[in-house]
């Protein structure tokens, strides 16, 4: 049962109901919050208008009955429309980072954004140097290495016009307008030709790389957003295939690009057995992110 109005709650304790109502309903994570205890955290939190990791600083606090109640609607809406939490909410924390979120693009998520505040990227990116996200969706991960690198440009560019209206947003609540420059087109399509100056020393992109399989495997929640950004053809890597075609003709001598293929190690290995990837180290483990040096794709 829902707290009443008049019980006083503490945040600990109302999150650990919400947390409750979650975990019974069966739902499936992933999308910023890795469980039912910390999906309730986010949920109580925005009552708060706190971070999630501030609102643990205040878990002895009172939460007020409105709050209360608040937070327990928007558990019933994430029950009863199985949509990631990140869209009920209009926001999505990424290391610590907020972003708007709305359907019009995926979910902020990404084993790079690890890469990006952990400095392991920052050999590939020397001073004044130029980066690019391809794929950036919502502009999270390009809005990140800006923010780590303040003296770099950074470049980003995605198919979904809905997508960059998200990320222009984004760039817009970081203040970073005059670091970071939206492109709209199909990958390199929307990038000056390199002739003209656009040659880079990193590129990041995690790009829609699930097979066609797991597509249909997919939970609810992933069904909520664009399966533009998602599905990645029949072995998950036909996008990838169109990237490192072209990724030498827009890297500078010594630069690297950053890819991130999620499940599909086996299928990467397939399709490009010629290439030496370095493999990169995340939570996850060691075959999410691969890096290809300039040299190693001449």
């Amino acid at each position: 049962m829902d707290p009443e109005p008049q019980q006083a709650f503490t945040v600990d304790q109302c999150i650990n109901h919400i947390a409750q109502k979650l975990a019974a309903a069966n739902l499936h994570y992933g999308h910023g919050a890795i469980d039912a205890q910390s999906e309730a955290l986010w949920i109580v939190s925005k009552q708060l208008d706190l971070s999630p990791t501030e609102a643990l600083n205040h878990l002895e606090d009172q939460i007020s009955a409105d709050q209360q109640l608040k937070a327990s609607a928007v558990a019933d809406t994430r029950i009863s429309t199985r949509k990631p939490l990140a869209y009920i909410l209009g926001e999505a924390w990424l290391m610590g980072v907020p972003f708007f979120c709305s359907e019009q693009s995926i979910v902020p998520r990404s084993w790079i954004a690890e890469l990006i505040i952990d400095g392991s990227l920052e050999p590939w990116l020397p001073a004044d140097g130029n980066a690019l996200d391809l794929c950036t969706g919502n502009g999270s991960l390009a809005i990140l290495l800006a923010l780590s690198c303040p003296d770099i440009h950074v470049s980003a560019c995605d198919i979904s016009m809905p997508a960059l209206s998200v990320a222009a947003r984004n760039v817009d609540r970081h203040g970073l307008k005059s670091q970071i420059e939206l492109f709209d087109g199909d990958l390199w399509d929307a990038i000056p030709e390199p002739n003209e100056g656009n040659i880079f020393d990193l590129i990041i992109c995690n790009p829609p790389y699930v097979n066609a399989t797991s597509m249909n495997a997919l939970p609810a929640e992933y069904h909520a957003e664009p399966a533009l950004a998602l599905a990645g053809g029949e072995d998950g890597m036909d996008l990838i295939r169109r990237i490192i075609t072209q990724a030498p003709d827009y890297l500078s001598e010594r630069g690297a690009i950053l890819i991130e293929i999620g499940n599909e190690y086996e299928n990467f290995k397939k399709a490009f057995p010629q290439i030496p990837a370095i493999w990169m180290e995340v939570s996850a483990g060691e075959e999410q992110v691969l890096l290809i040096q300039a040299e190693d794709l001449r």
